[in-house]
């Protein structure tokens, strides 16, 4: 038979199906420490106050164009748009605070001070690198209704916290900076622009993009020429109002007082465009180039601008990407992860399997927040064995013929190495008087 008339031989290979590149998925190995680092946090910001909100991952695109600012780089080229079948133009979320300002509006939480936090993934389409994805996640807190710098010390101090209980205070810094009210703001963009225009040839593609949209994010350029040129740019601090300026002085000698070292680093701006007066970041020298870990501001106007009643706010929103890299580089020095199995069950043949069932339920009535495994497939005991030193079980128990017979349960101490055997055929009794040792 010739190769012409051979029959086709049809490919059994399936095209594997990827993640969209820069999303990626949380494996058990790291979910664990995702949902340890999380709790501690949670726990955090409910000490001090606030209260958990959650909002929709996806929002009328308005909702962003109006907070952000229609030319800042997210609006113009991160965010992941399209329309819906009504023809409604709709976004996934690339920040947490235009959101949270919407439900507080809509569902009429502003009669009284609010603090609320969130958790979840944001989404913009960058160009994926080490601490930066285009699904990353976000823990964040807004606090509504709060003038002064007294929830501005509160929120830092809070977060010096957050550093400690998780073993990274001598990884980060925190860089603060005031970039005075909207009116202070605009009077400086037109000295900052006039002064710019006279070297826009030499300014790297981004900042000549930004001179005529977002001008004062020029000011956080990384480019070295374009750094050198800003050397001989207005001072934002000639052009503030003297509120501004003593509020902010004030702040920083407080956050002295406090033993709370804060770097004043006045080409701080943050990207977005409703913040006004104190910004500020948290950095750390273990993440590189992308050393924001935490970073946020005041922002006394959004609430109106977006349809509530005047109401002063201060808020920040935390990467837990990087934060995770942070604790990988430390080796989760004080993040309590806990052990995947506490007990485990082997069952030496499937005929005990409903025995077993009766006693891995009964534990788990007994201890709700401990972790019970029991062993479903075929498989030596020795295997299962296996299997549960593999999940650092502190306790393996064991039904195979004779405890069947017996109505009993052979438990072992996986630390010490103790063998007992416990009678279930009344209660449970002695069982869990030796799982609770």
């Amino acid at each position: 038979m010739s190769d012409k008339e051979k029959p086709r031989q049809e490919s059994n290979l399936v095209e594997k199906i990827k993640a969209v590149r820069g999303m990626h998925d949380i494996t058990p190995s790291r979910s664990r420490h995702w949902a340890a680092m999380e709790a501690k946090l949670a726990e955090l910001l409910n000490s001090y106050g606030y209260a958990e909100i959650r909002t929709p991952l996806v929002e009328s695109t308005h909702l962003f164009k109006r907070s952000i600012g229609e030319v800042t780089d997210i609006i113009e080229k991160e965010m992941y748009t399209f329309g819906d079948r009504n023809d409604d133009s709709l976004s996934l979320r690339p920040e947490g605070t235009a959101s949270c300002v919407r439900a507080v509006i809509e569902q009429s939480l502003l009669d009284i001070p609010q603090k609320l936090w969130y958790c979840g993934p944001m989404f913009r389409y960058e160009r994926p690198q080490k601490g930066r994805q285009r699904q990353f996640h976000q823990i964040g807190g807004e606090a509504f209704g709060f003038e002064g710098i007294q929830v501005e010390l509160e929120t830092l101090i809070m977060h010096q916290r957050f550093w400690q209980s998780l073993g990274l205070s001598e990884h980060v810094e925190l860089e603060v900076n005031s970039i005075g009210t909207i009116a202070c703001r605009a009077r400086y963009k037109e000295a900052l622009v006039s002064y710019l225009e006279g070297y826009q040839k030499d300014l790297d593609e981004d900042s000549q993009r930004r001179l005529g949209s977002n001008p004062l994010r020029i000011l956080d350029s990384k480019d070295a020429g374009t750094r050198r040129i800003l050397e001989g740019a207005p001072v934002l601090d000639d052009f503030m109002h003297k509120d501004s300026k003593s509020s902010f002085e004030l702040l920083q000698s407080k956050l002295s007082d406090l033993g709370i070292h804060a770097r004043r680093n006045d080409r701080l701006v943050r990207g977005l465009d409703y913040y006004n007066d104190t910004v500020f970041e948290w950095v750390s020298g273990l993440l590189g180039s992308q050393a924001t870990v935490c970073a946020g501001g005041r922002y006394d106007a959004l609430v109106e601008q977006l349809g509530g009643k005047p109401t002063p706010a201060f808020g920040f929103a935390m990467g837990l990407e990087r934060l995770m890299l942070m604790l990988e580089e430390t080796e989760f020095a004080r993040l309590d992860v806990p052990e995947i199995a506490d007990f485990y069950v082997v069952v030496a043949d499937a005929a005990f399997q409903s025995r077993a069932f009766e006693v891995t339920e009964a534990i788990r009535s007994r201890f709700p927040s401990k972790a019970c495994y029991q062993h479903l497939n075929a498989g030596s005991m020795k295997s299962q064995f296996k299997r549960a030193d593999r999940l650092r079980a502190s306790y393996v128990l064991v039904i195979a013929q004779q405890e069947y017979e017996t109505q009993s349960v052979s438990v072992k101490n996986m630390t010490t190495g103790e063998q007992h055997s416990c009678d279930v055929s009344q209660d449970f009794a002695s069982l869990f008087e030796l799982l609770a040792a």
